[in-house]
């Protein structure tokens, strides 16, 4: 009986000293189902939520940060090097990014080295210095270095495409609970899932995660085209064979001179 009295002390002391989160975040899109046709030109999406704090709990007096990170599909994608030989610009070697994001943006409503320590940013893999991106050369896959070449030219090039995105002023705070943020999608935005996941910060750490996600997708005559080639591919393949012989034998015809 004693044995039981102590434990279920210990264990309601251990319960006491290690309270609940005093806050949640909640997050909310405009639109969950993106849809893609002939004429998209990109779109945007507005992400918009509140912060809950327990009944009588006082405002921190630091204020909030939050952190929002995007990730679209992942596919396996390549960036070459080229280099002159014999005088012509080639492709002298390449890297093969594995199960790398197709999409990915990060808005934050200030700097993400004003919000945590770049210890915590690299843990979290918070901004686009920090995300890793599984590098394949000959055989190993290993996470590429801050300052490899490759990754550098990666990521410039994604960003040049606006398919990576880094906006320290991209989520604001309409009232101390309230905040936005827009999602830019850009026209060459990859169908599929997306990923949203929304990090509450105060003082430097952690405080609260949520996450939401939306999805891309194609429409129309454009979806039965992939659908075709994705379900019947040698079907697929031969009518298009079919397609422009018959193109060029009906050109031949029309445009023949007797």
């Amino acid at each position: 009986m004693h044995r039981f009295l102590a434990l279920f002390t210990a264990l309601f002391a251990l319960g006491c000293a290690s309270p609940a989160a005093a806050e949640r975040i909640i997050p909310t899109l405009s639109n969950h189902r993106v849809q893609v046709s002939s004429s998209f030109t990109g779109d945007e999406l507005v992400l918009f939520g509140s912060i809950e704090r327990m009944p009588g709990d006082p405002q921190r007096r630091g204020g909030y940060d939050i952190i929002a990170t995007v990730t679209g599909p992942r596919q396996n994608l390549v960036t070459y090097r080229k280099g002159r030989v014999l005088g012509i610009w080639v492709n002298v070697d390449s890297r093969v990014f594995e199960n790398a994001p197709a999409f990915l943006a990060v808005l934050a409503n200030r700097p993400l080295e004003m919000i945590a320590h770049p210890e915590t940013l690299r843990r979290l893999q918070l901004g686009l210095a920090n995300v890793v991106l599984l590098q394949r050369a000959a055989v190993t896959i290993a996470d590429s270095a801050p300052d490899d070449p490759f990754r550098l030219a990666f990521l410039k090039l994604r960003q040049k495409q606006r398919l990576y995105q880094e906006a320290t002023n991209g989520l604001t705070f309409v009232t101390p609970s309230l905040y936005r943020a827009s999602i830019p999608l850009p026209a060459e935005a990859p169908v599929g899932n997306y990923d949203v996941e929304v990090r509450l910060f105060a003082d430097g750490n952690q405080i609260a995660r949520n996450s939401t996600a939306f999805e891309v997708y194609k429409s129309g005559f454009e979806q039965v085209i992939t659908t075709a080639a994705r379900d019947y591919g040698l079907l697929y393949g031969l009518l298009t064979a079919m397609m422009a012989l018959a193109t060029g034998w009906f050109a031949s015809v029309v445009f023949r001179r007797d």
